[in-house]
């Protein structure tokens, strides 16, 4: 029997217990959501901002009917970066606007033919194992985090710190604890506590520096990158083809996310709302978030996991959160004082986040009973890991398809040109006789 949760879809929270729950899943997405802008020379206010208009905008599209938060895709840092280089970051927010656009085209032609054949064409033995590379992909950003005090730096000039190694492995160990031994209101916010207990002790060890947020105005207006005001839109085709592929890897990691949401909550949201919907509110999300100057958007896993650790399923929950992360952008004081959580007290909440994404992958491969014994399962499965994990990447000039949409592009034709086989007990016995 399904455990019955906490707060369904449309129950709301009292007052304070409304903000202490949007509180947590603000923190469980923010480190990811300000990071990315800080890689790809974004500003994390606006990145803050496009991701609470996006979840807004998410909640409106699907009726309210998921639970879900959107905020920065990892996916995307390397083409934003190399788009960036190339012609601009300007550029970088047309390629994404052009990524947005994608996600439109596959909700009409879902709306039209129905999901199946996006199903077939995306089937768990594909889904999981981009999941699965999502999460592994992550898990370097997450070690970096707790390991170095530049974890944003190049290879070469990592600094390694023991410190920050130690306020990482006790935030987890806090988040740990509290998600397993605390009960009634505090059970609930096992990440937030987290967060705060690792505050803490960064503060004590000397991690954290408060100059910044005594310098920062309280009323302070993001860094927006608008079109044909802070920069002359450049419609390069190179562009299409650095970026637009990347929505195959974020497509797939929708409908993952979207499985084990459904999991989660116990509800088929890939029939209702429909898989249309949602698809739709990420893609107006990323348009949304591109317009404004921040990274493009995609449903999160860290908040899948508060999801399934505290049962919380409001919707006002989440948006909630999504109006704390917009009015925080406008807020210099708080967005200062975001910036000054250390990079390892987000990597130890990380560590445990970001694993949870891989897990889920994994789960999805084994609630769909994806045989391995059938070798056709292991093939694709074993190639998208290697591929996506290892970084491999095809290049011809400015056309570049790299990791992650390399994975999910070879995933999928795999699928669709490797034939069918049978179960592993048949299979078993043709080979014997065979033999």
């Amino acid at each position: 029997m399904r455990e019955k949760p906490v707060l369904d879809i449309h129950e709301i929270p009292s007052k304070p217990k409304w903000l202490i729950l949007s509180l947590q899943h603000l923190f469980a997405m923010f480190g990811a959501t300000i990071l990315v802008p800080m890689l790809v020379g974004l500003s994390p206010a606006v990145a803050l901002m496009s991701s609470g208009l996006g979840t807004l905008a998410y909640l409106l599209i699907t009726k309210g009917q998921i639970p879900a938060y959107l905020g920065s895709s990892f996916a995307f840092i390397a083409p934003i970066i190399l788009v960036s280089q190339l012609h601009g970051p300007g550029a970088a927010m047309i390629g994404s606007f052009m990524a947005g656009l994608a996600y439109g085209v596959v909700a009409l032609l879902i709306k039209k033919l129905g999901h199946q054949w996006i199903l077939k064409l995306l089937p768990p033995v594909v889904v999981g194992p981009i999941i699965i590379v999502i999460g592994l992909g992550l898990a370097g950003v997450a070690v970096d985090m707790a390991m170095y005090e530049n974890p944003g730096a190049p290879q070469a000039e990592l600094i390694y710190s023991v410190k920050h190694l130690m306020v990482a492995l006790t935030t987890l160990a806090i988040t740990i604890g509290c998600t397993i031994f605390l009960r009634g209101i505090f059970s609930l916010i096992p990440i937030l506590i987290g967060i705060v207990g690792g505050y803490i002790t960064a503060y004590f060890a000397g991690l954290v520096d408060l100059s910044v947020v005594k310098a920062a105005s309280w009323i302070e207006a993001p860094d927006f990158l608008i079109p044909f005001v802070s920069y002359t839109p450049n419609f390069n085709l190179s562009i299409l083809f650095i970026m637009v592929p990347v929505a195959i890897v974020t497509l797939s990691e929708h409908i993952g996310h979207q499985m084990v949401l459904s999991k989660v909550v116990g509800r088929p949201f890939v029939e209702k709302p429909g898989l249309h919907r949602s698809i739709l509110g990420d893609g107006v999300a990323t348009m949304i978030a591109s317009l404004i100057g921040g990274p493009p958007n995609t449903t999160y896993g860290e908040n899948i996991g508060v999801l399934a650790i505290t049962r919380v399923f409001s919707v006002f929950v989440i948006g909630g959160a999504a109006v704390i992360a917009i009015i925080f952008g406008f807020i210099g004081k708080i967005s200062a004082l975001i910036s000054t959580v250390p990079s390892a007290v987000m990597g130890g909440v990380s560590i445990l986040l970001f694993g949870i994404i891989a897990s889920s992958g994994l789960r999805m491969l084994i609630d769909n009973k994806v045989d391995f014994s059938i070798n056709r399962n292991l093939i694709i499965s074993s190639v998208i890991t290697v591929i996506g994990v290892g970084g491999a990447f095809v290049k011809i000039e400015d056309f570049q398809i790299a990791g992650m949409a390399l994975a999910a592009i070879i995933g999928v034709a795999l699928n669709l040109i490797l034939p069918e086989q049978k179960a592993g007990k048949e299979a078993n016995e043709k080979q014997n006789k065979v033999a």
